[in-house]
Parts: C-alpha cells; structure tokens; sequence
C-alpha cells in the first residue's frame, strides 16, 4: 500500500487540526556549560548525555550538572546554531543553553510523531537559519510552528493514528538503516580493495616514472574574487556559468573565469586541499587554486595523484588553515609516460566511480535507500494544509 494510501486509509474521514509546536508540547532549557567543561567532564559509560552543536557531545556523571537541567522525559532536542537540526533522545540528558528541546506531558501527543514530523521540515527551518551569518534560529521559530493533529476531538483516536505512523516510520527507519549498513560494509571492503590495487597500480620500476616538482608540470595560480551579491543559487537569466569556491559549486554567474580541463585545490579552511575535477566552462573564486597541465600530463592522472598527496598536510597551522601556490608548486609527483598515464586513469576512474560517485556504484545506493525512506515519510505527513482545510 502506497503512503498516500495508507495515510488515507489510518484518517478514513476524520479532521485534522493544525497546532502551534509551543502549545502542544512543553519547551525546556539546557545547562550552562561550556566545550571545555564538556570535555574536561566526559567519561565514557558515564549515563547523562549532553548535546552541544552538530555531532558535539559528551557523557558525564549526574553529579556534574544541575539536577533541575536534567531532563528525563523522551525529547526532541533542537540544535539550533551552525547545522540546524533536530535529534530525538529518550534517556537523560542536557544541552548547552544555547539550545533547547521539546517533550510531551499530554496523553493527546506522541512525541516521536511530532520529531518526525520536525524531521521532515528540517530543510524550512535551515533556509530560515540561512539568513543569520552564524545560522541560527529563535525559540519562537519552532514554537510557532504548526504541526497537524489528526482526530483533535477524540484524544484516543488521535493518539492511535499518530502511534501507527509512528510505528510504521520506525520500522521502516530500521530497515533503512540496515540496508544501509549492509552497504556502507560493502563499500568499506571495495574501497579496501580499491586501495590495494590502486598501490600496485602506482609502484614503477626504477626508470619508468619520474620525480617531479608540482611547478614544473603544472601552471598553478589562485582563483579571482567575485563579490557575493553577482552569485545566484538558481541557475538562468544570463547566470549560466557554475561557480566554484574551495570546495564545490556555489552558485551561478554572468562570466566565466575559465574554460577547458583543469583542477582546482581548495586553498582555505577546513577542506584546504580538496582537489576537484573541472572540465568546461566556469567561474573559480580565490578560495581555490587553478591547476592546468604545462607539459603532457593527463590531467585524470594528476587528479587522482594529487587526491592521494592528502594536501592538507601541507596546510598552514593557523585559526585559518592555507594552503600556499609557492607550497604547492615545490611538492613533487612521480610523472610516466603519457601514455601510461592515460591507461591508469582509465583505470582509477573506474575504480573511483565504484566505490565514491554518487551517480554510480554503492554510494549512489546508499543515498537511493534514504531517498527512498524521505519520499514515504513524506506521503505519511501529506495531511490536508490549514488552507485545503478552509477550501
């Protein structure tokens, strides 16, 4: 039975009310703690878990936190600074202060119901958060919020309708994640083979490849600036060339900076020498570094050589890690035949789109499987919006 089907089928008929996130379930606060504290204080197997942003978190005796800034009650935590999300958690915890959770006194709603429900609108509240320059988002954001009740007469009935949605996320959540994980050791044990016959395939015997600076082979120079306001995220209207930074397209642009096969080394940051494959026309920001080939080099070959350099050993130890054109250009690369060298990226290529592309191989699988996941969780909260409610 499809999702809309299903749905459908569990109302058969009844109303549904739409109810502000704030008036349905009781907001809590976190603990004043900062990363050091977090850090200072963890101890694995300790039982209070605490939240901070992103993956952050740490486990800690009670003792360590304010009894009144535990919370007991399965929650929905908001981690509302940096990457915004939301992460449902149903044994003791806390969280830095900064953020805040969610959780149900009401026998009217089920709080795993309302966290997949939030789950599914993580993308609003992150386009909302967007438009700080940390992203962020308020209290009032997710308080106003408004999530459907189906059956608000009946609390009974209510409950039983969102328990089933409930019952059929979670079993198809660990099917998912069991597919997944399947897969994601799949993966592992090609990539392990992947790098074994990569290695063979990179051991010359003496005279069949060279040692050569990056300089000598390579013309490498830092990307132009372009001021933010003449990038667009939509592609069309004259903003047809793609924009890359360090790290991945950016938008799109009226003129291109570039056009024909080159690299680009991210040059700045966290992902300070990411090597991406270019070929075409484009723009390229002064986050990057240009790469182009001065003398026969295939420039597959040079991508896959320089991705297994790991460039960002080279780096800058500073707040900003840098990666120098002057650094760059003194490394060495073991240089064959070109003819060689055609032949081994062929090769290495294929290998690559086996076990990281994500148009192919196992990757592409793995990302299916939660496409797959998203699009029935979508059909099970495709309750009739306040407006078709009216109509």
């Amino acid at each position: 039975m499809s999702g809309a089907k299903f749905l459908k089928k569990l109302l058969h008929g009844v109303a549904v009310e739409w109810k502000p996130l704030g008036k349905v379930l009781v907001r809590t606060k976190g603990t004043a703690i900062t990363a050091g504290q977090m850090k200072e204080l963890h101890k694995d197997g300790a039982p209070l878990k605490i939240f901070a942003g992103g993956r952050t978190v740490a486990f800690v005796d009670f003792d360590n936190i304010p009894a009144k800034d535990v919370n007991r009650e399965p929650s929905i935590i908001v981690k509302s600074r940096g990457v915004i999300e939301f992460e449902y958690y149903d044994k003791p915890f806390s969280h830095k202060n900064e953020m805040w959770s969610y959780h149900s006194n009401s026998d009217n709603i089920h709080i795993k119901y309302a966290y997949y429900f939030l789950k599914l609108n993580e993308p609003y509240f992150q386009r909302i958060g967007s438009k700080m320059q940390m992203p962020q988002i308020a209290t009032p954001d997710t308080d106003k919020f408004e999530i459907p009740i189906p059956c608000p007469k009946n609390p009974k009935k209510s409950l039983e309708i969102q328990a089933e949605i409930v019952r059929t996320l979670d079993a198809f959540t660990e099917l998912t994640a069991e597919l997944t994980a399947e897969l994601t050791a799949e993966l592992t044990a090609r990539k392990k083979q992947y790098n074994y016959y990569r290695d063979q395939l990179l051991s010359f015997e003496e005279g069949e490849a060279e040692w050569k600076a990056l300089g000598e082979v390579f013309r490498m120079r830092a990307g132009q600036h372009i001021s933010a306001s003449k990038i667009r995220e939509v592609y069309g209207d004259g903003y047809v060339y793609p924009c890359y930074g360090g790290n991945g397209v950016r938008g799109f642009v009226k003129e291109k900076s570039h056009e024909g096969e080159y690299l680009l080394i991210g040059r700045q940051g966290a992902l300070c020498g990411n090597v991406q494959r270019m070929k075409g026309q484009f723009y390229a920001t002064e986050h990057a570094v240009v790469v182009s080939a001065i003398e026969d080099i295939n420039i597959g070959w040079a991508f896959h050589m320089l991705t297994l350099m790991n460039l960002n050993q080279y780096a800058s130890q500073s707040a900003q890690p840098g990666l120098a054109v002057g650094k760059l250009e003194s490394l060495k690369i073991l240089v064959p035949s070109l003819t060689v060298q055609t032949r081994l990226a062929g090769i290495l290529d294929t290998f690559d789109a086996l076990t990281n592309s994500l148009s192919e191989g196992l990757p592409r699988e793995i990302e299916l499987r939660q496409t797959q996941y998203e699009y029935y969780r979508d059909l099970l909260f495709d309750f009739p919006k306040p407006a078709e409610l009216v109509a």
